[in-house]
């Protein structure tokens, strides 16, 4: 039987520095026009499909191109049909 491990939690002083930052970031965002807000949505949609890409290129590194994008837009649609917009 395996050990159960704890959940990581980093040190206290870590913690209340992450929790400053993201409460710099809720503050910046809750002050940014809807405008920048979308433009920025895109780029972090971009980003995720370039490491979604990265990685089926790892699991299929024979699928060219065209291949790769096909299994991305699989996986597009998929994630649609786990939120029921599809």
């Amino acid at each position: 039987m395996r050990e159960q491990s704890l959940p990581y939690a980093p040190p206290p002083e870590t913690q209340r520095l992450i929790d400053e930052l993201y409460r710099e970031e809720l503050i910046e965002a809750r002050a940014m026009p809807p405008e920048q807000k979308l433009l920025l949505s895109e780029e972090l949609f971009a980003y995720a499909c370039s490491i979604t890409m990265a990685g089926i290129q790892h699991q299929f590194p024979e699928a060219d191109e065209a291949e790769r994008q096909r299994i991305l837009e699989q996986r597009l649609e998929l994630q649609r049909k786990l939120e029921g917009r599809a």
